[in-house]
């Protein structure tokens, strides 16, 4: 009997100390994201100068080969565009449709982009503006 409940006391210890150990130096996961505690405009941000590599045609405040974003962000608000749906291939230009052929190639990356992200570009537009 004593052997019984020395045996039974030995596994529950060693149980536990693996338990403990296992926890031990490992990060604790959260649900929460990255995305979910940044703005949309930092989102945006980061995917215009990374993912999307819109940069190597817009700047902020100049013309480039593209548009600058207060110019975008000007007349989609004048004209109650949607960036998001020109984003998606779903819109007309609406800034300069002579620039549309130059633009066509990026639309295929930008039609991969989630919902979250294209709206995350827009606002980053947006938040171009003065």
């Amino acid at each position: 009997m004593k052997k019984v409940i020395f045996l039974l006391s030995v596994l529950a210890f060693v149980s536990c100390k693996k338990e403990s150990e296992e926890s031990f130096g490992k990060p604790e996961t959260t649900t929460e994201t990255t995305t979910e505690t940044q703005k949309p405009e930092e989102l945006g941000a980061e995917i215009f100068v990374g993912k999307g590599a819109c940069v190597a045609c817009h700047k902020p405040d100049v013309k480039l080969v593209g548009p600058s974003l207060q110019d975008i962000a000007k007349i989609y608000k004048d004209k109650n565009g949607d960036i998001v749906s020109f984003l998606k291939g779903e819109g007309e230009p609406i800034v300069d449709p002579t620039q549309y052929a130059v633009m066509k190639p990026n639309l295929e990356l930008t039609k991969t982009f989630s919902e979250e992200e294209l709206k995350a570009l827009e606002a980053y537009v947006y938040s171009t503006l003065k």
